[in-house]
């Protein structure tokens, strides 16, 4: 039986972490793919590397040594009293870094982005993997980068599914090896280049692993007890669903709920792979589990708040009605820059559309749109979404909030306000 355990950044955020991960490992029997995104924050400080490299800021070397740091202190913990082999192994990967920023930007922002960025993934998985061969747990470090490949669209790559389908099913033997370990959030393209699958796409690697290699289950594990009905951070009444269906987590995905990247559903209930999301820190807790089904679930209200929006409010410039003509026009701007509709809202001559203020995406297209249209937006908003509402939910999270727009249906009700 082959599963799929997917670690996120937090559950492997220091040398405690990767030793709890090996602690799950070791307890689970049968085959097992174990995908890891970058340790703790490390994509958040890469990017952050990223934004100086390409304004080419000298303290970008700064950066690299600090992120280089915070793996050595975690390095130093794990591998007592012999680091030798592991910092090899770091020190290889951090020369490759190097040598690439030393060299001038090229190809423009997203290209960058995915051949820096993703070393979050190849640095942790090496530690990761040496860890578990260190404290006996046999595994096979493998580079996804030969395995999912992708087209040429830069940080949000699209995997061709049948010679990934023939890639996996060389690489992941398992004869006589029962544990590989490798990245979660990217890819590559067929001449060689690193690509990444959007965002937070670690779940996605692995519900795409789960379903090429046929696997009878995929779990994440979080530092939350499961799927929850709002963000406890947020919200200190936030509950567990004991189980979500498949439909009902795309709905979660698509409104904003970090708990599992929006594209992670489809690859799982092609093949009807149940998705279990777990507590790292309470691994024989039943968590949450995600299936296909069509029994009703009782759901709370469960509440989503997406920051850091944008509503944007199109009029045509002659006063002409937004008509079918009008709507393509603005949705090939959208696709072409690759801006994502949270929420849209139309009317007899207005359109608005609620996006996320993307530095590097939104701003060309809104320069495209004013060709075309007068253009008003407001940043600094929240989109809230609350699936099975009630109206006393409704009051309660709105009030004293500045509505700028509100759509309720049946079920859900969405709301772009400013706090």
């Amino acid at each position: 039986m082959l599963s799929v355990f997917k670690f996120g950044g937090a559950s492997i955020r220091d040398a405690q972490g990767v030793k709890n991960l090996a602690n799950i490992v070791k307890a689970h029997s049968g085959n097992l793919v174990v995908v890891v995104s970058a340790m703790g924050k490390t994509t958040n400080a890469l990017e952050q590397l990223l934004a100086k490299y390409i304004a080419g800021d000298e303290g970008v070397w700064d950066d690299l040594t600090s992120i280089k740091d915070r793996h050595l202190a975690a390095v130093y913990e794990l591998f007592q009293p012999d680091t030798s082999n592991a910092i090899t192994e770091l020190d290889a990967l951090f020369g490759k870094l190097e040598v690439y920023l030393s060299n001038q930007p090229r190809e423009g922002y997203n290209f960058n982005y995915d051949q820096i960025v993703s070393y979050g993934e190849l640095i942790s998985t090496r530690i990761i993997s040496s860890y578990l061969n260190a404290a006996g747990i046999s595994n096979t470090w493998v580079d996804i980068r030969n395995v999912l490949l992708t087209d040429a669209n830069f940080r949000e790559g699209n995997v061709d599914f049948k010679r990934s389908e023939e890639l996996s099913s060389k690489q992941f033997l398992f004869n006589g090896k029962s544990i590989y370990v490798t990245q979660g959030f990217i890819g590559g393209t067929a001449d060689g280049h690193t690509t990444t699958l959007g965002r937070e796409g670690s779940d996605y690697t692995a519900a795409l692993l789960a379903n090429l290699l046929d696997a009878q289950s995929v779990t994440i594990w979080k530092d939350v007890d499961g799927v929850l009905n709002a963000d406890p951070r947020v919200f200190a009444d936030a509950v567990k669903l004991d189980e979500v269906s498949f439909k009902e987590a795309i709905e979660l995905a698509y409104c904003g709920a970090q708990i599992i990247h929006p594209k992670t559903i489809k690859p799982l209930q092609n093949k009807q792979i149940p998705l279990y999301v777990k507590s790292f820190a309470k691994p024989l807790a039943a968590g949450t589990k995600v299936y296909q089904t069509e029994e009703r679930i009782g759901y709370p209200p469960i509440r989503i708040v997406k920051p850091n929006q944008v509503l944007i409010s199109l009029t045509p410039r002659d006063f002409s009605f937004v008509i079918e003509d009008c709507l393509s026009r603005i949705f090939a701007v959208l696709y072409r820059n690759r801006v994502k509709a949270n929420l849209v809202q139309s009317s007899a001559i207005s359109f608005s559309i609620c996006v996320d203020n993307e530095d590097h995406f939104l701003p060309g297209a809104i320069v495209e749109l004013n060709k075309s249209f007068e253009v008003r937006y407001n940043k600094g908003l929240e989109l809230l979404t609350v699936r099975h509402f009630t109206e006393e939910i409704v009051e309660r999270m709105l009030v004293s909030k500045k509505v700028f727009l509100q759509q309720k249906t049946r079920s859900t009700l969405r709301a772009v306000y400013q706090s």
